[in-house]
């Protein structure tokens, strides 16, 4: 039988493929990626790219979810709440063996970041000395299992030598304020914030132990749903990264607003010292797997994970490459 198509219907149908024609090719088009950012410094690249207007020009809608600390990105990822988010190299492991995610892409080093700071009052200088004491630590953090695992026992400080407090890092400089505890193992801006208020001194720096590289990880499910979007995604980071090294006053201003506008007072000069620590170059480096080896093999001892990743499902260099190649 032959149909005869309305005005009505004719328009509509045309609407839609020229939508169709107009819209970005592959999957990116028809997916919210479910972005999720810690909102210490370690997480401000993400934030800086979501208000940046470099995802809307390769089609990409996003939500976003901010959180004190990545190990809560990841936690909600292995949840399936969130589809991307940011975390270093213990975070990643924990998640690839919680929730199978898997890296995308080597975001940034921020080991000059990460530091672990005294009350200034004690006057004390060395790591040694913090034996006794109350620290504040975001429990499950990468940088608060390096810290365990790893920085305390190096300076003869085992588990039970000092009082761990759990608490969020942007808590932390309210707890060094009232006394409550004595030293933080806290990230940038918050040591920078700390140190300029006259609350705390920096003892020691990551950067010495470990250079502590960020990952964006993707849950596998978002991953083979649409791998498309993951490319267009990478695409949009190496935008940020000329952002970075072209216009930098730019993306310092668009961050410092952040903090501002949750009520920190912090000088322009301070955050630009805080910003300064942090080195962003999305890539995928060929000498990750040896580090993160390491890094795996200290919480397997430490039996946080059940075993040692298969490398080739947890880091996936590919999605990169083929951002690089069509960038």
């Amino acid at each position: 039988m032959t149909m005869q198509m309305s005005r009505r219907h004719y328009l509509a149908a045309s609407g839609a493929l020229l939508t169709a024609a107009l819209a970005p090719r592959g999957a990116s088009a028809q997916i919210t990626i479910r972005q999720g950012y810690q909102t210490n410094l370690w997480g401000m690249p993400t934030y800086y790219l979501l208000r940046s207007g470099l995802l809307e020009k390769r089609g990409l809608k996003f939500e976003e979810f901010g959180v004190p600390s990545g190990n809560l990105t990841m936690q909600q990822m292995v949840a399936r709440q969130v589809d991307l988010g940011t975390y270093a190299g213990p975070s990643l492991i924990l998640g690839h063996d919680k929730g199978g995610l898997v890296a995308i892409a080597q975001i940034e080093h921020v080991g000059k970041t990460a530091s672990v700071m005294v009350r200034k009052d004690l006057n004390l200088t060395k790591m040694e000395q913090l034996k006794g004491l109350k620290i504040a630590n975001q429990t499950g953090s990468s940088v608060g299992n390096i810290f365990v695992d790893q920085i305390a026992p190096s300076h003869g400080l085992k588990k039970g030598d000092y009082q761990e407090v759990r608490m969020n890092v942007n808590d932390m400089i309210t707890a060094l304020s009232a006394k409550t505890v004595d030293a933080m193992v806290n990230v940038e801006p918050y040591n920078a914030i700390a140190e300029a208020d006259g609350l705390a001194v920096k003892i020691m720096n990551y950067w010495d132990v470990d250079k502590m590289p960020v990952f964006m990880a993707a849950t596998p499910d978002f991953i083979a749903k649409s791998p498309d979007t993951v490319v267009a995604y990478l695409k949009a980071w190496l935008d940020v990264a000329r952002d970075f090294k072209s216009e930098p006053n730019k993306v310092a201003d668009a961050i410092y607003s952040f903090y501002t506008s949750k009520g920190y007072s912090m000088s322009q000069d301070t955050f630009r010292k805080a910003m300064s620590t942090v080195d962003v170059d999305p890539g995928f480096p060929s000498d990750l797997k040896p580090y993160m080896q390491e890094q795996a093999e200290i919480l397997l001892k430490e039996k946080k994970i059940a075993a040692i990743p298969d490398w080739g499902k947890a880091l996936r260099p590919d999605f990169m490459e083929k951002a690089r190649a069509g960038a």
